[in-house]
């Protein structure tokens, strides 16, 4: 008794009382979301963006997500993404992500949306009683082992927990239904599965290796639709690791047979943007003309934007001011998306400076005043621009400021043609040298054997082959590449 008083003596300093704890943590969750307010992005897009229409492209967990991403960057329509998340919400059973949304959100929405807790608690309830019932199920499966029944139990408790928004453990049970794949359809079903869950995870490196499993199962080649959602994914899982060129190619790869049967993860306008910005900028023009311009399962998805496949004519036909300026349009709009607003800066800077090097790459001098109204800039700022672009030897030129010019090193080519004969002449003269040497050694039988138990070894001295192992064998092959002196002069006077 005396060791429980003791034990509940030192509780309340490691553990103080909510009371205690309630003041200083509502300055502090104050103080944070002042923090939060200063660090906060707003975004104002173009007026093509429709948020309702941009809704309407997803389903599930991934429009949720999309909505509240909105809401938090786009102040003008934040009531409008927070109402049309709630009613997605309600149609799973999300009730954690429910409380939290109306946590932050409070009582600013309205008639209609204000915090339903007999929703809630009814689908808690509802939810607890499913849950027992799965889990009862599965043990009897598993205790009569019955192979078929156990994988069916944990994709249904693995649904159930995606449906509630507990990844982590629809993950698990997702996972453990691979000792019961009896059939390479299982396999693949149990890949999309866990590529799902750690989507919403954002676990893209768990999405790479159960893609690349998927893609090495017999028989995926059939399914163009599965194969379609892996291609689609792991673009996904590349650009979140920005590997760009990487993420082209499966977007470009993913057959128009996804379609909005992958909506819950990806929709088809995103395997348009994905895939050209990231053609964008890693494809060189060769690429570009072939991989996408001329890619006739890849038009099919630039048909959905239009405005995007004449950006990419523009770029291949050298109109850069264009590209440019529509590109500037659609950076707002991209800023709002939940996967790419990260790696815009980057791909934006990737595809201007592809662009500058390529306006430079055929001339051995350009007028900066022409070059600054074809990128729609300042001198003074295409200069600053350029100057970066010597000095990381992405461009080799010089800037002429006083005659504004971008003038390209010359190459003396004589002297280039010269240096480079006598270094193919001395590397000759070295392998030629090495290849005599190689000769004479084998003529004059100095290898190296293994050692035989029936054979004495030869000495420096013992016979005619056992002289060659000694220091008058490598004398003698010198004096024969020196032109015949040393050694082998004395044995022409014996």
């Amino acid at each position: 008794m005396a060791d429980k008083d003791k034990k509940t003596e030192s509780k309340p300093p490691q553990q103080p009382t909510q009371k205690e704890t309630q003041p200083p943590s509502s300055t502090a969750t104050q103080k944070e979301k002042e923090k939060e307010k200063d660090k906060q992005v707003i975004i104002v897009p173009s007026s093509d963006f429709n948020l309702q229409e941009y809704a309407s492209r997803y389903d599930g967990h991934t429009k949720i997500v999309r909505l509240l991403f909105i809401a938090e960057r786009y102040p003008d329509k934040q009531h409008e993404a927070y109402k049309l998340a709630i009613d997605a919400l309600k149609l799973t059973k999300n009730t954690n992500l429910y409380r939290k949304v109306f946590d932050k959100v409070g009582d600013k929405l309205g008639t209609g949306y204000s915090y339903d807790s007999s929703w809630a608690d009814g689908v808690d309830k509802k939810a607890q009683a499913t849950n027992d019932e799965l889990e009862n199920l599965l043990n009897s499966y598993r205790q009569n082992l019955i192979r078929k029944k156990i994988r069916t139990g944990y994709n249904e408790l693995g649904a159930f927990h995606y449906d509630r928004g507990d990844f982590n453990n629809a993950l698990r049970s997702y996972i453990r239904t691979q000792d019961y794949c009896t059939a390479p359809e299982h396999i693949i079903e149990m890949c999309l599965d866990v590529i799902k869950a750690s989507v919403a995870m954002n676990n893209f490196a768990h999405v790479l290796n159960y893609v690349s499993k998927a893609e090495q199962t017999p028989g995926i080649a059939t399914q163009k639709l599965t194969e379609a959602q892996l291609k689609a994914t792991a673009g996904l899982a590349h650009i979140e690791n920005r590997k760009y060129k990487q993420a082209a190619k499966k977007f470009i790869e993913t057959s128009f047979d996804l379609g909005s049967k992958f909506t819950d993860v990806i929709a088809p306008q995103d395997v348009a943007i994905y895939g050209s910005l990231c053609a964008l900028a890693e494809f060189d023009r060769r690429e570009l003309k072939s991989d996408v311009l001329d890619n006739a399962m890849f038009q099919n998805y630039l048909e959905l934007v239009p405005k995007l496949g004449e950006c990419l004519k523009d770029f291949y036909n050298s109109r850069y001011a264009s590209c440019l300026a529509y590109l500037d349009t659609l950076r707002n709009d991209l800023q709002l998306d939940y996967h790419l607003y990260d790696h815009i800066q980057s791909i934006y800077d990737k595809v201007r400076t592809k662009a500058l090097v390529q306006y430079f790459s055929p001339y051995t001098s350009v007028d900066m005043t022409k070059m600054a109204q074809a990128f729609q800039v300042t001198i003074v700022d295409l200069e600053k621009e350029l100057s970066k672009l010597i000095v990381d030897g992405t461009i080799s030129a010089r800037i002429d400021s006083h005659n504004k010019r971008l003038c390209s090193r010359q190459v003396d080519d004589r002297r280039e043609t010269f240096y480079k004969a006598i270094t193919l002449g001395e590397e000759f003269q070295t392998n030629t040298r090495a290849t005599l040497v190689r000769v004479n050694l084998i003529r004059n039988n100095m290898l190296v054997k293994p050692p035989k138990l029936d054979v004495q070894r030869g000495g420096g001295g013992g016979g005619p082959q056992g002289g060659m192992g000694g220091g008058a064998g490598v004398v003698n092959v010198i004096s024969n590449l020196m032109g015949g002196g040393g050694g082998g002069g004395k044995r022409e006077k014996k």
